[in-house]
């Protein structure tokens, strides 16, 4: 089955890291995502920019366009993986490693009851800002 693993974190936390603390945790982060890329557990994942830049489509017919999330919570979603799980506890233990090298961050596991994968996209300029191209969260 596959689970959806969103990834909160006070984004003005995040915001007030070094470079070397950004780069320490990406490098932390990256090596679990490559264990699970090996062993076939670790589909899509992105990192999303803050949500200050976000947008809010809400309201009946064409709906409304809000600036920013909808919502006024201390964490912010900063991005997702998707995961390959036989179980709700094995994607339980991805986000408990995940959490052991962001200690500080928040993961929610949420079984995806429709996948599209889509094609693969060509990654833009903002995609390969932050390092290699498949930074996450």
């Amino acid at each position: 089955m596959l689970y959806a693993i969103l990834a909160y974190h006070v984004e003005e936390v995040v915001s007030s890291w070094t470079e070397e603390e950004r780069r320490t945790l990406m490098n932390n982060l990256l090596q679990v995502n490559d264990r699970l890329t090996q062993q076939g557990k670790l589909g899509p994942a992105a990192r999303l920019d803050a949500s200050a830049k976000a947008s809010t489509l809400r309201g009946p017919g064409d709906g409304m366009v809000l600036d920013g999330p909808f919502a006024e919570t201390k964490e912010q979603l900063l991005g997702l993986y998707v995961v390959d799980c036989a179980t709700r506890d094995e994607a339980i233990a991805i986000a408990r490693d995940l959490r052991r090298v962001n200690k500080t961050a928040v993961y929610e596991v949420r079984p995806i009851s429709l996948y599209l994968p889509g094609v693969p996209l060509p990654l833009g300029e903002s995609a390969t800002s932050q390092g290699r191209p498949n930074d996450h969260a």
